[in-house]
């Protein structure tokens, strides 16, 4: 019986390992300015552009923060991003996923889907009084 346990422990512990994400050591990323930021009822809309490694010039990244609850410090976001690499090919991806704000800090947090088939974990740290973004991104998936 202490034999069988043992075993499904590790078989347990190593899928996890296995599957689990390294979030101290991201693949790429970047600053990317605020551009600007555009009020609604329920919302708010941000337009960024900026430079990203691995991923050239991001022309336009637009996302638009729902809030979630009354105090507007957590919510959902969906946009879009646009940017061109140094060979003048062009990449999109749908922006879907959760904000939290704490203070004049914005934490973004989506999974990118890039049209060369690549797929990032993607964090941003948003500095609203700054006008500046911190952009730092996981590969899930490669690109085709």
């Amino acid at each position: 019986m202490k034999k069988l346990f043992f075993t499904l422990t590790v078989i347990v512990l190593s899928t996890f390992i296995s599957y689990s994400q390294d979030l101290s050591n991201p693949q790429g990323g970047g600053y990317i300015k605020i551009e600007s930021i555009t009020p609604g009822d329920g919302y708010s809309k941000m337009n960024f552009k900026g430079d990203v490694t691995g991923y050239g010039r991001v022309l336009f990244a637009s996302i638009k923060l729902s809030s979630g609850d009354s105090s507007k410090t957590s919510g959902t976001l969906s946009g879009q991003a646009r940017t061109i690499l140094g060979d003048g090919t062009l990449l999109s991806s749908p922006l879907n996923g959760s904000w939290k704000r704490s203070g004049v800090t914005i934490k973004f947090y989506f999974i990118d889907d890039v049209s060369n088939g690549a797929m990032n974990f993607v964090i941003w740290d948003v500095d609203i009084l700054g006008e500046v973004a911190f952009v730092k991104y996981y590969e899930l998936h490669s690109s085709n």
